[in-house]
This record gives structure tokens, sequence and C-alpha cells, in this order.
């Protein structure tokens, strides 16, 4: 396998973090640039490109910590509608977010359950209308999505609702790193639609497909950021172990420290090899334990070697890291959300050990910690 990235991979990320550098907000403009939607087929708007470039540019938000809702709006929420919408709902959802004019989101963690694929949300026919009940939490960029991608279960497996925010009740939640996000509660949700399949499900009958392919990308879309923000965040350490002086000596001459900025080192490039190795076999088309074991793998390493890098900033800056208006802590917040979200890393080799058993991936559960497995 090339790691090497494609040509369009580095004029789309160093696009993006031209960008991020000059801008506060820079949705609008990232959006003018052709960044938003640069993912999207070229009948959509959009540039023909796919996820290993949406992945450049997830890990540049991640170097600027950026806010912005690029995963959940553009990576899951118009890339699901591209690939397994209907045309109406292409034209009406995927080309305005490749835009820029509306926000997308996909609400898949519960509060009640630690696997996505298999949610504890409901959805029953009543009257011919669609009702749902359950909850979804910590739902990216909810306090300003203009639409909600709603896994549930139904008595016909599971389906993916395209849900309006004015369906639901949304209700405000602050994450570990300060992102918005939304507690959204679906009891008592009834879905009208003269055609409730066609223009309220999307890709009816293929549900769990669809409930696959997000909580893939969305997997993904954390571990490339997570790239991006502990590969910044062991430059800023290191430049600070260079200039900072003890003893008459820059600390990061000392052993001790040399060795905990190597190690980091080694963690960062973990990180990235095998996010590019997973991004690689999704955007090839594969699928299969093979391919849930490498992003397993991915995640695994997104949240220990995340862990590692992040407290080894915090840690080598001394007094400064735990200073919460101090540039380090924004990248300690960030690699903590990544890491836990979607399953740490326990939860990851639970499922990597499943797939060596031959028994697919596990379907959540906790366990005990095991050793890193190498990538």
């Amino acid at each position: 396998m090339d790691f090497t990235l494609g040509e369009a991979q580095e004029e789309l990320a160093g696009l993006a973090r031209k960008i991020l550098a000059e801008r506060d907000a820079p949705w609008a403009d990232l959006a003018a640039a052709g960044v938003l939607g640069a993912g999207l087929p070229e009948a959509l708007g959009g540039a023909g490109l796919g996820l290993l470039e949406q992945c450049s540019v997830l890990t540049e938000l991640g170097r600027a910590v950026s806010d912005v809702p690029y995963l959940a709006s553009l990576v899951l929420g118009a890339g699901a509608i591209a690939e397994f919408g209907t045309p109406s709902q292409r034209s009406r959802w995927a080309v305005p977010a490749g835009r820029g004019s509306v926000v997308l989101t996909a609400a898949l963690a519960e509060e009640d359950g630690d696997d996505p694929r298999l949610p504890s949300a409901t959805a029953v026919r009543r009257d011919g209308r669609w009702v749902l009940s359950g909850v979804k939490t910590a739902v990216p960029a909810a306090a300003r999505a203009d639409l909600f991608l709603v896994p549930a279960a139904s008595p016909d497996g599971v389906q993916v609702f395209l849900i309006s925010p004015s369906e639901v009740t949304v209700q405000p939640q602050q994450l570990t790193d300060f992102a918005e996000a939304g507690r959204v509660v679906l009891d008592g949700t009834v879905l009208d639609g003269t055609v409730l399949d066609g223009d309220r499900v999307l890709g009816p009958g293929r549900g769990a497909e669809v409930t696959q392919w997000l909580v893939s990308r969305a997997t993904i879309g954390l571990c490339a950021a997570q790239a991006g923000v502990i590969e910044r965040a062991l430059e800023l350490t290191a430049e600070y172990a260079r200039s900072r002086e003890q003893f008459g000596r820059p600390i990061g001459s000392f052993q001790a420290v040399a060795q905990r900025l190597a190690d980091a080192y080694i963690d960062v490039e973990a990180v990235r090899l095998t996010t590019w190795q997973a991004a690689w076999l999704l955007a090839a088309g594969e699928s299969g334990p093979a391919v849930d074991a490498a992003v397993a793998t991915a995640k695994f390493w997104a949240a220990e070697a995340g862990h590692r890098v992040a407290h080894t900033a915090v840690h080598v800056h001394g007094g400064l890291g735990i200073d919460t208006t101090y540039p380090v802590h924004r990248y300690f917040t960030a690699a903590k959300h990544n890491e836990f979200t979607l399953g740490g890393a326990t939860a990851q080799l639970l499922r990597i050990g499943a797939v060596l058993a031959g028994g697919g991936l596990a379907r959540g559960g906790l366990g005990e910690a095991a050793h890193p497995i190498l990538p």
C-alpha cells in the first residue's frame, strides 16, 4: 500500500490550511473555495473526489482544532445522501450542503447503547406514519443542523430516517472540547410524508448498510482529525522543548524529555498510518471483517496513542500545559474528545479480538485493556 498523499489530497489540504489560518469563522470561505463540496460527485456540484481527500481536510481541521461541522455535514450527512439517497433527496440536501448553505448531521451515539450499528431508538408504523422513540446524545452541530440522519430499529430492521429539527427536541450539550452538540429526544416524533419510504427514509431496505457506512466513516473521520490534533500538539511541544531552558540547557536536551518526544513521534506515525490504511480500504469500496478490523485498529491507535501524546504535551509544558487559556489545552481536550467518541481503546480491542476469533465485530461491551496492536 502506497501511503504517499495524492496531488488532489495535498492541494485540498493546503487550501484548507490556508483558510483555517486566516479566518476565525472559516465555514463560508471553505464553501466558497470548494473545499466543502469537493468530496461530492460532480453531478451534485462537487469535484468528484472522495474519502481520502476528505480525510486530508479533516486532518487540517484537527491541526487547527477547528469546530466547523465538516465531518458531520459533508462526510456523513451529504456523503450518505449522495451515496444512498433518491434524486430528490440529493438535490434537496446534498447539493446545498456542499455549498455550505445547510448543515446536516448524523445522530449516532446513544445513552443506553455503545454500538450505533444496533440502535436502541425505535421506529414503528402507526396509521401509515412512522413514530420514533429514543434519545441520541452528543450529536454534533445539533443546535444549527437543518437535518438529522437518525438510525432507528424498526420491525423490518434498522432504518435511517431524515428528520428536521422541528420534529424533535434538541437539548444543548457541551462536549469535552467545548464543541457544540445536542441531546436529541425522539419520543413522540411522528413523520408525515406523502411517500414515507421515499422522502423520509434513506436507502429503504438498506438501513443496516447505511448505518454501517455512517459509523465506519464517522470513525475514520475522527481518526483523521485526531492525526491532525496530535501532530500539531507534538510540533508545539517540540518547539517549547527547544526554547524552554532549565539548568542552562533546553529541556529537550534532557534524556527523559527527549525519550517522551520520541515515543510521541512514533505514536503520531502509528495513528497516521493506520488511519490511511483503513481510509484507503473504505475508499476502494472494500468491506468485510478485514476492513472492520482495520477501522477498529485505526480507532484504537487514535484513542490510545492520542491519549499518550496529549498527556506528553501537557507534561512537557509543565504549568502552562494545564492553563486553559494556553493553546496546548485546546489540543488536549480535542484529543480526549476524539479518544472516546464512538468507543475508546478497550471497545476497539474487543472488536479486533472478535474479528481475529472469527466472530465478526463485537457488539459493544467493556472489558480489560490489552496490549497495543502494532500497525
